[in-house]
Formats: structure tokens, C-alpha cells, sequence
């Protein structure tokens, strides 16, 4: 008999941490941090439910700190088992957890020297060298290749299409007997830059899919024709158009986008200033993993014009000087900075400075998770609170929508649908109660499968066939 339970990811899109028991050794399944509202964010500083030093090995789908955030505190607190990951994967970990550790270190120092913490000292939840570390504990796994991460386990990594070397994880529990099937983060049909989700094949005994988007369908209308809209409409009015953007994924998407409109003649040719040192160092591996590129980006590439270049009309900003600069310069430009949700980072620095003008432009290009900075702006909020203080709004704010690298409702239903046969069981996490209830209902509706929406902290038993 094997155990499943959900440490996190369930009844919330953040924090994604899978557990499985089986014949004496645990595996945790993605170690990612919790986001979002104060009560989610508050579990990432209280211990785990199980003592770190039991879990005998972690696999990790892909890059995003609510998949890979938890791993430096996992290991300071006992945990000294293996880690996987694919190389693109690890090698964007050691941007994401090195960069994550130093802005909690800056963070933590500001509010000590602003006296704005209702902790004293307030601390880090982990530190620069904490994040290093916890990427070069990472054992490298190639995409489709076999691997045992435990012996008697064994584990296949699939393209899943979601950011570069992101996977479906094919997991085979001691004995042989459970095959168990972990979606990570579903890719988008035809996005840029990377191959479609691999589809399912053989259906496992236990399939667990993220719901990210589990309610809705993304906007027909293409990506490139709001983009368009919404920078001319920016550029009419003269003012700065700050973008919130993960510096993976998101961020190289954007540039896609932005020089295929601009090569085409749509839009004029704009300053975009990358002002996150975490999307700067992951757009360089992105160009190291080229082969990892879909067909189309691949003949982009190859004319000459990739959009993820250094040089010409994208500057990167090197520093904290440079970024405080682009606080007092004219517009039009576009800056890009992290992070997604305006849960920290260089990005709520150019809040303070544009929000108050109305014409400068704030355009979201993905999911915002309740109670997040970036949620309360897409509500309507009439002021926002940064470092303390509250800032008014007055710049518009524009959405994207379907530049979101998660497959919408109909997508996921469409990599569900590519299963032979019927899972035994099927568990939707990774979505806010009501898009896991709405694909819970689809999927049973639909494909009429059984379906649970697990709870936090919920244990099942699960056996093969």
C-alpha cells in the first residue's frame, strides 16, 4: 500500500508538495512555497508536518518557486536525500533559489532599517547562500529517460510544455504494482517558444493534475492582438508601461511577442528594459537551451531575430542604480520586472513611482493568486500598499489574457482526454477551491472518472491494479 498526501497545493494554487509512503521510504513530489494571502504564506514559516530528515528523496517538475521555494528551508531543517530535477530545470534553479534568498535578505534589511516589521529583526526565510546550496544539491535527469530516484522506485520525466524543462512525472511506486502520474504545471497548445504537453499514453492508477485554470478559458482573441492594443494605447498616452512578470517563462514569452508584433510593423519600436536580475540570467539559459525550442522559434532563431538577443532595443539593467533610474525616465518604454503577483522584488519600486500617474500603464500577462498585490490591482483597488505606505492608482491597468503559461479548462481537458483509459483515481490540486471544483466536475462529467479534491494535509491510500 502506498500513501499520497498533500502538504501543499490543495485548496490553493501555491505550494506544491506531494508525499508518497511507500515500503518504508518517502518521496515528496515538487517542495515549493506557499504565496498568496498572509495564512498561506504564514505555513512556509511553521515546520512541516513531517520531519524533513524522514523524506528520503525529492522530485521536482520544474523551475517556479511554489514548485522548488521550499527546497532551502527543506534542507536546513534535516532533510539530506537526493534531489531531481532535468538540467534545464537545475540550471534555472540556481538563478531562481540564489536571487530568491538575496531579495528576502534585502527585503528583510529594508523593513529592519525602516521599522516597518511587526517582526523584530525581521528575518529571511532563507538566505542567498541557503538557495544556492539547495540548487547544487540537485542531480541532473535527461527529459524521457528512466531514472530511480529510490531503490525500488522508478520515475520517467515528459515535456510538459510549461517553462523550459518543466514535466509530467511517470512515477512507479516499490514493487511495481501503482503507477502513479504527476501533471506539474500543464503547458498551453501552440505557445511560443516550446513543444506542446506530452500526452498521457497508458493511464496510471493515480493521476494528480494542477487546476490552475480549472474554471475558465482563456481569451480567444490571439495574444498578439491585445498586446498590440494595449501598447499603442500606451503609447498614445506617453506614459511607462510596467509589466509584472516571472522571470521565467512569462518573461521570454513577452520578448516573443513583443518582437514578432514589432517585426511585423505593429507596434513601434520600444525601449523594454529587464529589470529583474532572476529574468535577465534565466532568459541566458534560455538561449543556452535552444534545443529545447519548438520548430517555430527554432526558424526565428535561425533568420536571425530572436527576440531573447542582448543588445538593440532590449537593455538589461545590471544593477540597483540602473533600475532606480528608470523611475524618473520619460516615456513611452516598457519595463519588465519581477515579480508576477507584486509579492516582492524591483517591481514594487516602480509601483511607488507609477501608480500615482495616470499615464503610465500597469499590464498584467498572468495569473494573480488571492490576496496578492497584483489581485487587489485587477479588483479595482483604489490604493496599494507598499513598504508600509499606501500608494493611490491612478495608472490604468491592463490584463493579457492567455499569456498565462497553464493550459486553460478546455486544454486540460484536452491532455486529459489523451489518456488510454480511465485513471483509478484522479486528484485535482493546485487551484483555488472553485477552479478545482469546476474541473473536478468536468472531468467527471466528461470522462467520467472518479475525482476527489483533496484538502490540505489529506492522506490516501492508494494500490495498483
Amino acid at each position: 500500500m502506498t500513501t499520497l498526501q498533500f502538504l501543499g497545493a490543495a485548496g490553493t494554487v501555491t505550494g506544491s508538495k506531494f508525499l508518497l509512503d511507500s515500503s518504508g521510504s518517502r518521496v515528496l513530489v515538487d517542495c515549493g512555497l506557499f504565496q498568496g494571502l498572509p495564512e498561506l504564506r504564514q505555513r512556509n514559516w511553521e515546520p512541516l508536518p513531517v520531519p524533513p530528515a524522514s523524506i528520503d528523496a525529492v522530485v521536482l517538475t520544474h523551475t517556479h518557486l511554489d514548485h522548488t521555494g521550499y527546497l532551502p528551508r527543506l534542507l536546513r531543517d534535516g532533510f539530506g536525500g537526493p534531489v531531481f530535477a532535468t538540467k534545464p530545470t537545475a540550471d534555472l534553479m540556481a538563478i531562481l533559489l540564489a536571487d530568491a534568498g538575496k531579495l528576502q535578505e534585502e527585503e528583510a534589511s529594508y523593513r529592519n532599517e525602516k521599522g516597518v516589521t511587526r517582526h523584530r529583526p525581521a528575518l529571511p526565510l532563507f538566505t542567498e547562500a541557503e538557495g544556492r546550496a539547495a540548487a547544487e544539491a540537485v542531480r541532473i535527469v535527461d527529459m524521457d529517460a528512466r531514472f530511480t530516484p529510490l531503490p525500488g522506485w522508478s520515475a520517467t520525466y515528459r515535456t510538459a510544455g510549461h517553462v523550459l524543462g518543466a514535466a509530467h512525472l511517470e512515477l512507479a511506486a516499490p514493487g511495481g504494482g501503482l503507477r502513479l502520474l504527476f501533471s506539474g504545471d500543464v503547458g498551453r497548445y501552440d505557445a511560443p517558444i516550446l513543444d506542446d504537453p506530452t500526452p498521457i499514453g497508458a493511464a496510471p492508477d493515480a493521476l494528480v493534475v494542477e487546476s490552475t485554470y480549472g474554471d475558465r478559458l482563456h481569451s480567444p482573441e490571439p495574444i498578439e492582438d491585445q498586446l498590440q492594443r494595449a501598447v499603442l494605447e500606451a503609447v498614445e498616452r506617453g506614459g511607462a508601461i510596467v509589466v509584472p512578470a516571472f522571470a521565467v517563462g512569462r518573461t521570454q514569452d513577452l520578448l516573443y511577442h513583443l518582437g514578432e508584433l514589432e517585426h511585423a510593423g505593429r507596434i513601434p519600436e520600444l525601449p523594454v528594459y529587464i529589470d529583474s536580475p532572476m529574468g535577465i540570467r534565466a532568459t541566458d539559459v534560455y538561449r543556452r537551451h535552444a534545443g529545447e525550442f519548438d520548430e517555430a522559434m527554432r526558424a526565428i532563431v535561425a533568420a536571425g531575430r530572436s527576440p531573447l538577443r542582448r543588445g538593440g532595443r532590449v537593455r538589461f539593467t545590471q544593477g540597483r542604480q540602473e533600475s532606480m533610474a528608470l523611475n524618473t525616465l520619460p516615456g513611452p518604454f516598457i519595463v519588465v520586472a519581477g515579480a508576477g503577483m507584486l509579492t516582492g522584488g524591483r517591481v514594487l519600486h516602480h509601483l511607488i513611482h507609477r501608480l500615482p500617474d495616470p499615464r503610465s500603464t500597469i499590464l498584467f500577462v498572468g495569473f494573480q493568486a488571492e490576496g496578492t498585490r497584483g489581485r487587489q490591482l485587477l479588483d479595482g483597488a483604489t490604493s496599494l500598499r507598499v513598504f508600509n505606505r499606501e500608494v493611490p492608482v491612478r495608472a490604468r491597468v491592463e490584463r493579457i489574457d492567455g499569456l498565462s503559461a497553464h493550459a486553460d479548462a478546455g486544454e486540460l481537458l484536452r491532455w486529459l482526454r489523451t489518456a488510454e483509459g480511465a485513471p483509478r483515481r484522479t486528484f485535482v490540486v493546485h487551484g483555488e477551491p472553485g477552479p478545482a471544483a469546476a474541473l473536478a466536475e468536468r472531468i467527471r462529467e466528461e470522462l467520467g472518472w472518479k475525482v476527489s479534491v483533496p484538502p490540505h494535509l489529506e492522506s490516501y491510500e492508494l494500490d495498483g491494479r
